[in-house]
Protein backbone atom coordinates (compact mmCIF):
# COMPACT_ATOMS: atom_id res chain seq x y z
CA UNK A 1 0.00 0.00 0.00
CA UNK A 2 0.91 3.42 -0.78
CA UNK A 3 0.41 6.72 1.28
CA UNK A 4 0.71 10.24 0.49
CA UNK A 5 -0.01 13.55 2.55
CA UNK A 6 -3.48 14.98 3.06
CA UNK A 7 -2.59 18.91 2.00
CA UNK A 8 -1.90 20.73 5.58
CA UNK A 9 -2.78 18.32 7.67
CA UNK A 10 0.07 15.95 7.80
CA UNK A 11 -2.05 13.15 7.66
CA UNK A 12 -0.23 9.87 5.56
CA UNK A 13 -3.33 8.46 4.48
CA UNK A 14 -3.52 5.09 2.19
CA UNK A 15 -4.18 5.62 -1.72
CA UNK A 16 -6.99 3.52 -1.23
CA UNK A 17 -9.26 4.45 1.91
CA UNK A 18 -12.13 2.51 3.24
CA UNK A 19 -15.68 3.92 2.52
CA UNK A 20 -18.34 2.26 4.81
CA UNK A 21 -21.17 3.25 3.23
CA UNK A 22 -22.05 -0.55 2.13
CA UNK A 23 -21.99 -1.49 5.71
CA UNK A 24 -25.24 0.10 6.25
CA UNK A 25 -26.88 -1.87 3.26
CA UNK A 26 -26.86 1.12 0.58
CA UNK A 27 -26.16 -1.18 -2.29
CA UNK A 28 -28.29 -4.22 -0.93
CA UNK A 29 -28.38 -6.13 2.45
CA UNK A 30 -25.34 -7.14 4.24
CA UNK A 31 -24.11 -9.72 6.88
CA UNK A 32 -23.23 -7.88 9.34
CA UNK A 33 -20.03 -10.57 10.79
CA UNK A 34 -18.99 -10.68 6.72
CA UNK A 35 -19.18 -6.13 6.73
CA UNK A 36 -16.91 -6.01 9.82
CA UNK A 37 -14.28 -9.08 8.87
CA UNK A 38 -14.21 -6.59 5.64
CA UNK A 39 -13.12 -3.64 8.15
CA UNK A 40 -10.47 -5.72 9.45
CA UNK A 41 -9.20 -7.64 5.89
CA UNK A 42 -8.91 -3.62 5.02
CA UNK A 43 -7.00 -2.33 7.94
CA UNK A 44 -4.72 -5.47 7.98
CA UNK A 45 -3.94 -4.94 4.17
CA UNK A 46 -2.68 -1.40 4.75
CA UNK A 47 -6.11 0.87 4.39
CA UNK A 48 -5.71 3.28 7.09
CA UNK A 49 -8.69 5.89 6.27
CA UNK A 50 -12.16 5.16 7.32
CA UNK A 51 -15.04 7.23 5.97
CA UNK A 52 -18.72 7.28 7.19
CA UNK A 53 -21.79 9.21 7.66
CA UNK A 54 -24.78 8.99 9.48
CA UNK A 55 -27.00 9.53 6.60
CA UNK A 56 -25.50 5.51 5.36
CA UNK A 57 -28.14 3.05 6.29
CA UNK A 58 -29.48 5.54 8.63
CA UNK A 59 -26.88 5.13 10.98
CA UNK A 60 -26.53 1.60 10.03
CA UNK A 61 -23.14 1.74 8.64
CA UNK A 62 -21.75 3.62 12.00
CA UNK A 63 -23.46 1.16 14.16
CA UNK A 64 -21.69 -1.81 12.36
CA UNK A 65 -18.40 0.28 12.14
CA UNK A 66 -18.69 1.02 15.76
CA UNK A 67 -18.95 -2.69 16.38
CA UNK A 68 -15.41 -3.86 14.10
CA UNK A 69 -13.76 -0.63 15.96
CA UNK A 70 -14.23 -1.66 19.08
CA UNK A 71 -11.30 -4.20 18.83
CA UNK A 72 -8.75 -2.05 17.10
CA UNK A 73 -6.25 0.10 18.66
CA UNK A 74 -7.31 3.85 17.66
CA UNK A 75 -3.78 4.56 16.54
CA UNK A 76 -4.33 2.35 13.82
CA UNK A 77 -6.90 3.95 11.74
CA UNK A 78 -7.77 7.24 10.61
CA UNK A 79 -11.57 8.10 11.04
CA UNK A 80 -14.22 10.26 8.82
CA UNK A 81 -17.69 11.14 9.48
CA UNK A 82 -20.27 13.82 8.26
CA UNK A 83 -23.24 15.31 9.53
CA UNK A 84 -25.31 17.65 8.09
CA UNK A 85 -27.54 15.01 5.99
CA UNK A 86 -29.65 12.61 7.24
CA UNK A 87 -31.75 11.46 4.44
CA UNK A 88 -32.95 12.03 1.23
CA UNK A 89 -35.76 14.46 0.96
CA UNK A 90 -34.79 18.41 1.45
CA UNK A 91 -36.15 18.40 5.09
CA UNK A 92 -33.36 15.86 6.07
CA UNK A 93 -30.69 18.50 5.96
CA UNK A 94 -29.70 20.43 8.72
CA UNK A 95 -26.40 22.37 8.92
CA UNK A 96 -27.74 24.57 12.17
CA UNK A 97 -24.71 24.66 14.67
CA UNK A 98 -27.04 23.30 17.01
CA UNK A 99 -28.03 19.98 14.73
CA UNK A 100 -24.06 19.49 14.15
CA UNK A 101 -22.82 19.29 17.56
CA UNK A 102 -25.49 16.78 18.28
CA UNK A 103 -25.10 14.88 15.52
CA UNK A 104 -21.15 14.67 16.81
CA UNK A 105 -22.32 13.40 19.68
CA UNK A 106 -24.28 10.44 18.35
CA UNK A 107 -21.74 9.90 15.67
CA UNK A 108 -18.79 9.64 18.55
CA UNK A 109 -21.50 7.34 20.76
CA UNK A 110 -22.17 4.59 17.50
CA UNK A 111 -18.48 4.55 16.29
CA UNK A 112 -17.30 4.24 20.18
CA UNK A 113 -15.00 6.97 19.87
CA UNK A 114 -13.58 10.18 21.87
CA UNK A 115 -13.15 12.36 18.47
CA UNK A 116 -12.82 11.92 14.80
CA UNK A 117 -9.58 12.81 12.58
CA UNK A 118 -11.78 14.31 9.61
CA UNK A 119 -15.48 16.06 10.41
CA UNK A 120 -17.01 16.93 6.91
CA UNK A 121 -20.74 18.75 6.18
CA UNK A 122 -22.63 16.40 3.86
CA UNK A 123 -23.27 17.14 0.31
CA UNK A 124 -23.36 21.14 1.11
CA UNK A 125 -25.19 21.73 -2.45
CA UNK A 126 -28.42 20.97 -0.50
CA UNK A 127 -28.41 23.77 1.30
CA UNK A 128 -28.17 27.65 1.29
CA UNK A 129 -24.05 28.27 1.65
CA UNK A 130 -24.56 31.46 3.62
CA UNK A 131 -25.68 28.74 5.89
CA UNK A 132 -22.47 27.04 5.34
CA UNK A 133 -20.21 29.85 5.42
CA UNK A 134 -21.98 31.69 8.46
CA UNK A 135 -22.68 28.87 10.60
CA UNK A 136 -21.79 25.45 9.76
CA UNK A 137 -17.90 25.81 9.27
CA UNK A 138 -17.47 28.41 12.35
CA UNK A 139 -19.13 25.74 14.22
CA UNK A 140 -16.77 23.26 12.89
CA UNK A 141 -13.50 25.40 13.20
CA UNK A 142 -14.76 25.85 17.05
CA UNK A 143 -15.26 21.81 17.28
CA UNK A 144 -11.79 21.85 15.87
CA UNK A 145 -10.43 23.97 18.65
CA UNK A 146 -12.14 21.73 21.43
CA UNK A 147 -10.40 19.05 19.95
CA UNK A 148 -13.71 16.58 19.32
CA UNK A 149 -12.17 16.58 15.30
CA UNK A 150 -9.11 17.07 13.87
CA UNK A 151 -9.71 18.67 10.57
CA UNK A 152 -12.65 19.52 8.70
CA UNK A 153 -14.30 19.86 5.49
CA UNK A 154 -16.81 19.89 3.26
CA UNK A 155 -18.51 17.36 0.62
CA UNK A 156 -20.61 17.17 -2.30
CA UNK A 157 -20.97 16.68 -6.22
CA UNK A 158 -21.06 19.82 -8.30
CA UNK A 159 -17.90 22.17 -8.20
CA UNK A 160 -19.31 25.32 -7.99
CA UNK A 161 -19.79 25.19 -3.84
CA UNK A 162 -16.42 23.97 -3.62
CA UNK A 163 -14.79 27.50 -5.02
CA UNK A 164 -16.72 29.08 -2.53
CA UNK A 165 -16.03 27.96 -0.08
CA UNK A 166 -12.69 27.51 -0.87
CA UNK A 167 -12.54 30.78 -1.48
CA UNK A 168 -14.02 32.46 1.49
CA UNK A 169 -12.95 29.93 4.31
CA UNK A 170 -10.09 27.59 4.90
CA UNK A 171 -10.69 24.42 4.72
CA UNK A 172 -8.75 21.01 5.65
CA UNK A 173 -9.77 19.07 3.36
CA UNK A 174 -12.53 18.15 0.59
CA UNK A 175 -14.53 14.81 -0.07
CA UNK A 176 -15.77 14.97 -4.04
CA UNK A 177 -17.55 12.29 -5.68
CA UNK A 178 -17.31 11.21 -9.47
CA UNK A 179 -15.58 13.96 -10.58
CA UNK A 180 -12.07 12.11 -11.39
CA UNK A 181 -13.31 9.39 -13.09
CA UNK A 182 -13.22 7.85 -16.69
CA UNK A 183 -16.35 9.64 -18.02
CA UNK A 184 -15.29 13.24 -16.22
CA UNK A 185 -11.85 14.54 -15.15
CA UNK A 186 -13.59 18.31 -14.28
CA UNK A 187 -12.05 17.82 -10.92
CA UNK A 188 -8.65 18.74 -12.39
CA UNK A 189 -9.54 22.60 -13.03
CA UNK A 190 -9.87 22.90 -8.84
CA UNK A 191 -6.88 21.07 -8.25
CA UNK A 192 -4.25 24.01 -8.53
CA UNK A 193 -6.27 26.23 -6.35
CA UNK A 194 -6.55 23.01 -3.62
CA UNK A 195 -2.92 22.46 -4.01
CA UNK A 196 -1.97 26.63 -3.49
CA UNK A 197 -4.04 26.53 -0.24
CA UNK A 198 -3.27 23.22 0.90
CA UNK A 199 -6.64 21.77 0.47
CA UNK A 200 -6.63 17.63 0.93
CA UNK A 201 -8.57 15.88 -1.56
CA UNK A 202 -10.36 12.55 -0.86
CA UNK A 203 -11.71 11.17 -4.13
CA UNK A 204 -14.63 8.66 -4.09
CA UNK A 205 -17.07 6.84 -6.73
CA UNK A 206 -14.46 5.97 -8.75
CA UNK A 207 -17.06 4.08 -10.79
CA UNK A 208 -18.95 6.53 -10.90
CA UNK A 209 -21.44 5.25 -8.45
CA UNK A 210 -21.39 1.76 -10.16
CA UNK A 211 -21.62 3.15 -13.83
CA UNK A 212 -18.03 2.04 -14.90
CA UNK A 213 -19.05 -1.63 -13.70
CA UNK A 214 -20.05 -5.03 -15.20
CA UNK A 215 -23.56 -4.35 -13.21
CA UNK A 216 -23.91 -1.35 -14.85
CA UNK A 217 -25.63 1.71 -13.10
CA UNK A 218 -28.81 1.19 -11.15
CA UNK A 219 -31.93 2.49 -11.94
CA UNK A 220 -31.82 5.65 -9.51
CA UNK A 221 -28.88 6.70 -11.28
CA UNK A 222 -28.81 10.24 -11.88
CA UNK A 223 -26.61 10.67 -15.60
CA UNK A 224 -28.85 10.61 -18.54
CA UNK A 225 -29.88 7.70 -20.72
CA UNK A 226 -26.91 8.52 -23.45
CA UNK A 227 -23.95 8.16 -20.90
CA UNK A 228 -25.50 4.50 -19.46
CA UNK A 229 -25.80 3.52 -23.08
CA UNK A 230 -21.84 4.57 -23.80
CA UNK A 231 -21.02 3.49 -20.48
CA UNK A 232 -22.27 0.04 -21.41
CA UNK A 233 -20.23 0.35 -24.69
CA UNK A 234 -16.80 0.71 -22.29
CA UNK A 235 -17.40 -1.62 -20.10
CA UNK A 236 -18.59 -4.49 -23.09
CA UNK A 237 -15.13 -2.71 -24.78
CA UNK A 238 -13.01 -3.34 -21.56
CA UNK A 239 -14.06 -6.95 -21.54
CA UNK A 240 -13.49 -7.54 -24.58
CA UNK A 241 -9.86 -6.81 -23.89
CA UNK A 242 -9.78 -8.83 -20.94
CA UNK A 243 -9.94 -6.00 -18.36
CA UNK A 244 -12.45 -5.60 -15.71
CA UNK A 245 -13.64 -2.03 -16.42
CA UNK A 246 -13.68 -1.37 -12.71
CA UNK A 247 -9.59 -1.94 -12.40
CA UNK A 248 -8.98 0.51 -15.12
CA UNK A 249 -11.43 2.47 -13.38
CA UNK A 250 -10.03 2.45 -9.67
CA UNK A 251 -6.61 2.62 -11.44
CA UNK A 252 -7.05 5.94 -12.98
CA UNK A 253 -8.51 7.56 -9.94
CA UNK A 254 -5.76 6.60 -7.86
CA UNK A 255 -3.13 7.43 -10.00
CA UNK A 256 -2.96 11.34 -9.58
CA UNK A 257 -0.79 13.38 -7.76
CA UNK A 258 -2.85 15.54 -6.38
CA UNK A 259 -5.38 13.35 -4.99
CA UNK A 260 -4.06 11.17 -1.96
CA UNK A 261 -7.02 8.94 -1.82
CA UNK A 262 -9.71 7.27 -3.22
CA UNK A 263 -12.94 5.52 -0.96
CA UNK A 264 -13.91 1.88 -2.61
CA UNK A 265 -16.82 0.81 -0.79
CA UNK A 266 -17.70 -3.21 0.10
CA UNK A 267 -18.61 -5.24 2.54
CA UNK A 268 -16.81 -8.32 0.98
CA UNK A 269 -13.37 -8.79 1.94
CA UNK A 270 -12.74 -10.40 -0.95
CA UNK A 271 -13.49 -7.19 -2.23
CA UNK A 272 -10.39 -5.50 -0.69
CA UNK A 273 -8.28 -8.41 -1.64
CA UNK A 274 -9.47 -7.82 -5.28
CA UNK A 275 -9.05 -4.34 -5.15
CA UNK A 276 -5.76 -3.93 -3.60
CA UNK A 277 -4.29 -6.37 -6.51
CA UNK A 278 -5.71 -4.20 -9.28
CA UNK A 279 -3.44 -1.40 -7.85
CA UNK A 280 -0.62 -3.23 -7.69
CA UNK A 281 -0.67 -3.85 -11.53
CA UNK A 282 0.59 -1.38 -14.13
CA UNK A 283 -2.48 0.73 -15.97
CA UNK A 284 -2.84 0.34 -19.34
CA UNK A 285 -2.77 3.78 -20.77
CA UNK A 286 -3.73 3.19 -24.00
CA UNK A 287 -6.94 1.26 -23.39
CA UNK A 288 -7.79 4.30 -20.50
CA UNK A 289 -7.83 6.87 -24.02
CA UNK A 290 -9.82 4.40 -25.72
CA UNK A 291 -12.43 4.08 -22.96
CA UNK A 292 -12.22 7.99 -22.15
CA UNK A 293 -13.27 8.63 -26.29
CA UNK A 294 -16.06 5.95 -26.04
CA UNK A 295 -17.50 7.66 -22.33
CA UNK A 296 -17.04 11.57 -24.12
CA UNK A 297 -20.31 13.64 -24.39
CA UNK A 298 -21.42 16.95 -23.15
CA UNK A 299 -23.80 15.29 -20.91
CA UNK A 300 -21.06 13.70 -18.23
CA UNK A 301 -22.29 15.78 -15.70
CA UNK A 302 -25.80 15.77 -14.30
CA UNK A 303 -27.77 18.03 -11.31
CA UNK A 304 -27.26 17.60 -7.65
CA UNK A 305 -28.93 19.78 -4.88
CA UNK A 306 -30.49 23.47 -5.61
CA UNK A 307 -29.88 24.78 -9.14
CA UNK A 308 -28.37 28.07 -7.70
CA UNK A 309 -25.48 25.03 -6.26
CA UNK A 310 -24.93 23.85 -9.62
CA UNK A 311 -21.95 24.24 -12.29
Amino acid sequence: MQYRTLGHTGLSVSTLAYGASPLGGVFGNINEAEGIRTVHAALDQGINLIDCSPYYGLTQAETVLGKALKSVPRDRYLLSTKAGRYGSEARDFDMSETRIRRSLDESLERLGVEYVDLFFLHDIEFVDLGIVLNESLPCLEQLKREGRIRYYGVTGYPLKPFREVVRQFDIDCLLTYCRYALHDTSLTSLLPELDDKGVGVINASPTAMGLLTERGAPDWHPCSDALKARARKAVAYCREQGVDITQLAMQFATQHSSIPTTLVGTANPANIDKNIRWMEKPIDQALVAEVQALLDGTDSVWSSGLAVNND
